[in-house]
């Protein structure tokens, strides 16, 4: 097979084996029906929270043909020329617009990317620095063509937010909280939009389209497409277990700001991307952040004595202004995660 660039290659224990096959149900991963909710559901979801950090979902009230349009205009945007996708390409200033240099625990991920705020503009901090306060308003960087990729973006982005902040009322009641003890931290949200593009790879052994990660927010909402690709880190065993795609469910995984306001309750779980020399593969996450300005911790409802908290508090917007630095430049000593703000 092909040689890829070395900026690619994931650390020899990070290759993905693809000749082995794992011993697992493709059940194992929870499906809910979130048409109604009752009693049932939220205690079954509660249960794939602790045990997976993973669910997938149907019958979400998301138009099936809201998501085929998106990937359609999203298909041609990544088919214009690398020189006009550029014209919007992101930079450390700004996070929106195109990338094809995005990398995970300092490896160049095998993709490209069209990011936006599902707000616009949005409030994100003004710098990286505690020591530096002050905001900053952000707009999404937009491309000419295709013509009705702003339009599908922004009314994609509406209706999945509407499903986010259903899911984030299901997970309070599943933790015993009033439905709407969460909504306050969104009021004011710096929630993303992602389209992921992933080429053929002439060597799908050496590289990744995303490494091994946990996502940083509170859940991810992802759209993958039937050749799917994405693979979590089953807790019992460490085992990479495919995500099979199931035609029009969206894939529900827990993040680490949900593991901190639940004091380790939910757990974020480590997943990654496969690539293949056959087919390109696109998927469509949303990164469901809250504001800014959201000190991070244990929720008090979730600690008592017995159970003290195990997070110091921080602030949302230094956090991922940090996280952001590490899709440009090597972070000596690692990328910030909420392992650095750990109660031992």
């Amino acid at each position: 097979m092909a040689d890829i660039p070395e900026s690619f290659m994931q650390p020899l224990e990070d290759q993905p084996n693809l000749s082995v096959d794992v011993e697992f149900d493709a059940k194992e991963i929870p499906v809910f029906d979130i048409s109604s909710i009752n009693v049932n559901l939220i205690s079954e979801i509660r249960e794939a929270c602790k045990i997976w950090g993973f669910f997938q979902v149907i019958n979400h009230g998301v138009d099936k043909k809201l998501r085929q349009k998106l990937e359609t205009v999203a298909h041609n945007f990544f088919q214009e020329p690398l020189e006009q996708k550029k014209l919007i390409k992101r930079d450390e200033l700004n996070p929106t617009g195109f990338h094809d240099s995005e990398h995970t625990q300092n490896v160049r991920d095998w993709k490209e990317v069209f990011i936006c705020f599902t707000q616009d503009p949005t409030e994100v901090s003004a710098s990286h620095l505690l020591e530096e306060v002050g905001i900053r308003n952000l707009s999404n960087r937009w491309p000419q063509h295709p013509s009705s990729f702003r339009e599908t973006c922004e009314e994609y982005g509406k209706a999945v937010s509407a499903l986010a902040l259903r899911l984030l009322h299901m997970i309070s009641l599943s933790l015993g909280l009033p439905v709407e003890r969460l909504d306050d931290y969104f009021q004011n949200q710096g929630s993303y939009l992602l389209v992921n593009n992933y080429p053929t790879c002439p060597n799908p052994k050496l590289t990744l389209g995303v490494g091994p990660h946990k996502d940083p927010n509170a859940f991810t909402i992802l759209a993958q497409d039937e050749v799917g690709g994405l693979e979590v880190k089953r807790k019992s065993d460490g085992s990479w277990i495919p995500v099979q795609p199931i035609p029009e469910a969206f894939i529900i995984n827990i993040g680490d700001c949900m593991q901190v306001w639940t004091n380790d309750i939910y757990k974020s779980v480590e997943h990654r991307v496969v690539v293949n020399s056959t087919k390109s593969r696109m998927s469509i996450p949303l990164f469901f952040f809250p504001a800014h300005t959201t000190l991070v911790k244990p929720l008090e409802e979730l600690v008592d004595e017995k159970n003290p908290a195990r997070y110091k508090g921080f602030n949302w917007g230094k956090f991922m202004a940090n996280r952001n630095r590490s899709d440009f430049e090597k972070q000596e000593g690692g990328i910030i995660s909420i392992s650095d703000f750990k109660i031992v």
